[in-house]
């Protein structure tokens, strides 16, 4: 079985910064999606930022792009989300999500088969 496990997320102030990382376990050799979703107190789950492996293609919700940066490091099996600038609207438990293909559109939340237990994010 495939399992995510995040951390990195805390308490900032506005204008701060925070890396999240997802460590990854348990999928086979081979390209794959991952990505980040957000959910805040009261709202519905939103896209954050994805890539694909086979290729290295990014792509980022408009609400954080030019704020926050998406990478992996292959030989640690993990996803990072480095966030700058953050705002208070930025507020929410982040979701660590992934998949062994390319899940088309990005920001398709069942296209990614596993998810991880998510990390509290607060700005302030």
């Amino acid at each position: 079985d495939v399992q995510l496990v995040e951390s990195g997320g805390g308490s900032v102030q506005a204008g701060g910064s925070l890396r999240l990382s997802c460590a990854v376990a348990g999928y086979a050799h081979g390209d794959y999606s991952m990505g980040w979703f957000r959910q805040a107190p009261g709202k519905g789950r939103e896209w954050v930022s994805s890539v694909y492996t086979g290729g290295g293609s990014t792509s980022y919700a408009d609400s954080v792009k030019g704020r926050f940066t998406i990478s992996q490091d292959n030989a640690k099996n993990t996803l990072y989300l480095q966030m700058d600038s953050l705002k208070p609207e930025d507020t929410a438990v982040y979701y660590c999500v992934a998949d062994a293909k390319a899940v088309v559109p990005w920001d398709w939340f069942g296209g990614y088969s596993s998810r991880g237990q998510g990390t509290q994010v607060t700005v302030s």
